[in-house]
């Protein structure tokens, strides 16, 4: 289970920090483009979400991997998990039920790496 939860971990941070990079590094007109949604929130805000996404995709590896304060591991599951429900809310108000899939994919497995690493397979 060790070896699957690590797995989940880089698939989860691989996915964060693309985002991240994306969100925090391209002007929000060509943003528009890919991600409808982000024509609703100010340039700033959108930033922000990207800085979060890649601050929890570094947190889901970095504190594991060195053994250095790894209950940020878990921690930075449950922050990812928080932003995914909260996309999800955004998307379900906004009747873009077509975006709430992905969002319940990743809120899943951020919950599995937290249930994991707080719990029985903790590091």
């Amino acid at each position: 289970m060790n070896i699957f939860l690590w797995i989940v971990q880089a698939v989860l941070a691989v996915m964060f920090a693309m985002a991240g990079v994306m969100k925090t590094t391209q002007p929000k007109d060509k943003l528009v483009e890919k991600l409808p949604w982000v024509a609703d929130f100010s340039a700033g805000t959108v930033r922000f979400i990207g800085i979060v996404e890649f601050a929890g995709a570094l947190g889901l590896i970095l504190p594991a991997a060195t053994g250095i304060a790894t209950v940020l591991t878990p921690l930075a599951a449950v922050g990812l998990g928080i932003a995914m429900l909260l996309a999800a809310t955004y998307h379900a108000r906004k009747k873009e039920f077509p975006a709430i899939g992905l969002n319940a994919v990743l809120l899943i497995l951020a919950v599995l790496v937290a249930w994991g690493r707080f719990g029985p397979y903790s590091l």
